[in-house]
């Protein structure tokens, strides 16, 4: 395999724990065999509408940060400034400020950090594989898929696919961007704020920490502005539907322990959900009755695809795309193993590249009805393929433990 490239906006921190079980990790930089990087649209109250503005807590009246309450003692307990942090703070990756730990995550919003011109700058970061990546399946991985060419989402966004967005986030190489999906939550029906991406897109893995600043817009750039005229688009065309900030990240203690920059390492267990909160106030409405979807994730999918056809979709950044249009791919899936101790993955051709990462593999669900089943995890250099983890009991506990963390709230 060769060198690939995840998309600027790609993996990067979060964090969180699990009801019973320690939190999971957040997935590696960005697992070398591409994962190609995914991007999440920004999301509001309705298209068209204006946001109000979010009042500040505990950050000195000076309005410009905002700290959820479950956040406020995790800054005390690090030695966080939040006026430092505000004005730059949050650059330093030394190893003693890059906090690893699951339970470690913090996410202060910083508001109008993610604006027009932030968002469509963010680049991609380079990953090399080499060809014995795959070499450890013990002949369970099914012949490699037939590119299938990536086709443009219409615009709009929101009617095409409403729950799909970009994530953005910071990390020591700039700042990155991947792709989300707004799903359900069981203890907010019709009421979610979690957001599903890949582990990479939130921690650095075995070798990192959380990242910083990381923010989902659902819909981005909506009405598919041409890249030429983005440069004069408002933040009301990029994000119809606001900017929500992840205040809990959570993944797999996997990704955290094994997640790496190369092969596969740690991408059976690349996957992570977000509980977001919007930057300003849409009327005291949620992200599924802002964006008015979230899809179900099924649990119950089989090791041994029989799903039928899947739908990935993403925003890919690397040539020959540059991550400012969705785009979506629809295959058969077939098995990827990486390793013959870890769970066997999903894999479908696809020549979305990097950018594409965490964005939702959508196919029917066991119930019979549409249902998220993976997220893009990782791909070779050439772009003719897409791998996702298949969202087993690793996954639920994540899910589950999210969702219980914000039960009562």
């Amino acid at each position: 395999m060769r060198s690939i490239r995840p998309s600027s906006v790609t993996r990067r921190s979060g964090g969180g724990r699990r009801g019973t079980s320690r939190v999971p990790a957040a997935v590696a930089l960005v697992s070398a065999l591409l994962l190609t990087a995914t991007a999440c649209g920004s999301g509001g109250a309705e298209a068209g509408g204006e946001p109000t503005a979010s009042a500040s807590a505990a950050d000195g009246g000076n309005g410009s940060v905002r700290i959820p309450d479950h956040i406020k003692d995790k800054l005390e307990e690090h030695g966080i400034d939040v006026d430092e942090w505000r004005n730059g703070a949050w650059r330093n990756w030394g190893k003693e400020d890059w906090l690893r730990e699951a339970q470690d995550f913090v996410n202060p919003i910083i508001e109008d950090l993610w604006n027009p011109d932030r968002m469509r700058d963010a680049e991609e970061p380079h990953r090399e594989v080499d060809a014995g990546d795959l070499s450890a399946d013990r002949g369970v991985t099914d012949p490699e898929p037939r590119p299938v060419r990536a086709q443009a989402v219409p615009p709009t966004y929101h009617e095409s696919a409403a729950t799909a967005g970009k994530v953005f986030f910071d990390g020591p190489e700039g700042s990155m961007v991947c792709s989300a999906t707004v799903v359900r939550d069981p203890a907010h029906p019709g009421k979610s704020n979690l957001v599903w991406t890949a582990g990479h897109c939130v921690h650095a893995g075995k070798r990192g920490g959380w990242y910083r600043n990381i923010a989902f817009v659902p819909s981005y750039n909506n009405a598919a502005v041409p890249t030429g005229e983005l440069s004069d688009a408002t933040a009301q065309e990029v994000a119809p539907y606001g900017v929500w900030w992840g205040d809990w990240a959570q993944t797999s203690d996997q990704w955290i322990e094994q997640g790496g920059t190369r092969g596969g390492e740690g991408a059976p267990y690349d996957f992570a959900v977000l509980h977001v909160t919007p930057e300003k106030e849409w009327g005291g409405k949620s992200l599924e009755e802002t964006v008015g979807s979230a899809l179900p994730v099924d649990f119950d999918a089989p090791a041994v695809p029989r799903t039928g056809s899947v739908t990935a979709i993403g925003y890919p950044a690397a040539a020959p795309y540059d991550g400012q249009r969705m785009f979506r791919c629809r295959d058969e899936p077939g098995r990827l193993s990486i390793d013959a101790s870890d769970p066997t993955m999903y894999r479908i051709g696809c020549t979305m590249t990097g950018g594409s990462s965490g964005g939702g593999w959508v196919a029917t669900g066991s119930d019979g009805r549409p249902a998220l089943i993976s997220n893009t995890s990782i791909g070779p250099v050439t772009a003719g393929w897409l791998a996702g983890p298949r969202l087993g009991e690793e996954a639920r506990n994540v899910y589950d433990a999210v969702s219980e963390k914000f039960a009562g709230r």
